[in-house]
C-alpha cells in the first residue's frame, strides 16, 4: 500500500472531484486497494461512455494531482476474486487503469482477465517511477553516482553555503500556506503558471490535514540562503517510504547552483540518516530539461496504463483508430 491508496489521499480527491456530473463511486475492492467509481460522459458530445476508474485519477475529463501505484491491493491468494467480482458486477463500456505497477499481481490479474472476457487491452500511456534505497551507508550511495551527478546534487552545496547561512525549515503544520505560496510562485516563475489551481491546492490541504492520522509525516520542506527562501520540497513519509510529490526553486539564483538539485541532496542525505525512512521515492515524470531523477535513482518501477473495452461499438472503433 503506498501514500496514495490512503483514506487520507483517497477521500480528498473524491471530496474535491467527486461531485463532478457523471461521477459515481464504486466499493473499494480491497481494504489497501484504490477506489473506484464510475465516470459517465459522452465522448465528443455523442458517443456514451461508462468509464470505470480508479480514485485519484480521472481520462479525458480533467486534470488533478497525479496518483501513481494504483491496484486492486491485491496479493496472491486474492488475484482470483476480487477484481473479476468488482468488474462483472459493474456496468462499464470500457474501464482505464492509469499507473498500475507492471511487476504486480494487479496488473498481471487484469491482462489474465481481459484475455478471458475478451476484452480488448490497449496500452495507453507508460512511464517510470525512481526510487532511492536509503538503508545503506550514505557514503557508499554517492560514491556509486557519476561525477557530474555527485557536484550537481551534493558538492557544490559548498558554493551555496559561503554564500549566506544556510538552513532548512519544515512548514507543516504551521506555514502549510507560506509554503504553496512559495511553491506555485516558483512554478510561475519558470513555467509561467502556478503549481495548483485552486481546487488543487485545497486537495493537498485537506490531505495534509488528515495523513497524520494515518501515520504520514507531511516534510515541508523550505531551504533558505540567509533570509530568502530558494527552494521547496513537498515530501510526505508513509510506511517507510518518503514520497517527492512536488518541488520548486528560484531559478536564476547562481549561475553556478542548481538549487532544486541540492535541496533535493540535502532531503536524500537526511533520509539516508533518518531510521525511521528505508526508501527515498522520486515517483515518476522528469524534469524541464532532463530526466534528473535517472542518475540518482538504485531501483525502478514501470507505470502503465491500460484501457479495457467491453462494449462492441467500442471495440470497433478503436481498432479502427488503431488501423488508420
Amino acid at each position: 500500500m503506498s501514500l496514495f491508496q490512503t483514506r487520507a489521499w483517497q477521500d480528498a480527491w473524491w471530496a474535491i472531484w467527486g461531485e463532478t456530473p457523471g461521477f459515481s463511486k464504486v466499493a473499494r475492492p480491497a481494504e489497501d486497494g484504490s477506489g473506484l467509481y464510475i465516470d459517465r460522459y459522452r465522448f465528443k458530445g455523442v458517443l456514451p461512455v461508462r468509464c470505470l476508474q480508479f480514485v485519484g485519477t480521472n481520462y479525458r475529463r480533467l486534470s488533478t494531482p497525479r496518483t501513481e501505484y494504483n491496484g486492486f491491493g491485491l496479493d496472491d491468494t486474492a488475484a482470483g476474486d476480487a477484481p473479476l467480482q468488482v468488474l462483472d458486477r459493474t456496468a462499464w463500456s470500457e474501464a482505464v487503469f492509469r499507473d498500475v505497477p507492471e511487476a504486480s499481481v494487479d496488473f498481471q490479474c487484469l491482462q489474465r482477465l481481459a484475455e478471458e472476457r475478451g476484452w480488448l487491452w490497449r496500452e495507453v500511456a507508460r512511464d517510470t517511477a525512481y526510487q532511492i534505497d536509503t538503508r545503506g551507508p550514505f557514503d557508499a550511495y554517492q560514491t556509486n553516482l557519476g561525477r557530474n551527478t555527485r557536484l550537481r546534487f551534493f558538492n557544490r552545496r559548498k558554493v551555496l553555503e559561503g554564500l549566506a547561512e544556510v538552513r532548512q525549515t519544515n512548514a507543516f503544520p504551521d506555514d502549510i500556506n507560506r509554503f504553496f505560496e512559495l511553491l506555485n510562485g516558483f512554478h510561475r516563475d519558470r513555467w509561467g503558471q502556478p503549481c495548483f489551481s485552486d481546487a488543487s491546492l485545497a486537495f493537498h490541504r485537506r490531505f495534509l490535514e488528515n495523513v497524520p492520522l494515518e501515520g504520514g509525516q507531511p516534510r515541508l520542506s523550505i531551504l533558505w540562503s540567509g533570509p530568502q527562501p530558494v527552494s521547496v520540497l513537498y515530501n510526505v513519509v508513509y510506511r517507510g517510504c518518503l514520497y517527492n510529490i512536488q518541488s520548486g526553486f528560484l531559478e536564476h539564483f547562481h549561475r553556478k547552483l542548481a538549487l532544486g538539485s541540492l535541496h533535493l541532496g540535502y532531503a536524500i542525505e537526511d533520509a539516508f540518516h533518518d531510521d525511521a525512512v528505508h526508501q527515498f521515492d522520486l515517483l515518476a515524470g522528469s524534469g524541464k530539461n532532463c530526466n534528473y531523477k535517472r542518475p540518482i535513482a538504485t531501483d525502478s518501477c514501470e507505470l502503465v496504463s491500460v484501457m479495457l473495452v467491453r462494449s462492441a461499438w467500442a471495440k470497433g472503433l478503436y481498432r479502427l483508430k488503431e488501423r488508420l
